[in-house]
């Protein structure tokens, strides 16, 4: 997935949870739930289910929505971007800015250190 497909506006992003928490679902009832919780029209799901789709991360067939990139996988390929472009890719600087000036709680730093632990 190229970077500029990582990118999601707010509308967007709520598209895809609903696509995600729904998965898969007939266009006929995506519609329905983009009007109640979007209050959107039926052309305007079509038009940003035909970008995301032309974007990899959901694909139709016989009027069924099925995505192609989990809402894990897209959010964790998103969180790699950030630390990329922002922190030159090191996990170390982006959690050194994240916790600046905050004091972690025991579980938290015990959280952490498992983490740290399972990935050598």
């Amino acid at each position: 997935m190229e970077a500029k497909d990582l990118h999601l506006g707010a509308a967007e992003r709520r598209f895809a949870e609903i696509v995600w928490a729904n998965a898969p679902v007939t266009t006929r009832q995506l519609v329905a739930l983009c009007a109640d919780a979007l209050d959107w029209k039926r052309t305007t799901t079509y038009t940003v289910l035909k970008r995301l789709c032309e974007r990899g991360l959901f694909e139709t067939a016989d009027g069924v929505v099925t995505a192609k990139v989990t809402q894990h996988e897209f959010d964790t390929a998103q969180s790699e971007q950030f630390v990329s472009e922002r922190f030159g890719g090191s996990l170390p600087a982006f959690v050194a800015a994240f916790t600046a000036g905050k004091k972690l709680k025991p579980e938290e730093v015990a959280e952490l250190k498992a983490l740290i632990d399972a990935m050598e």
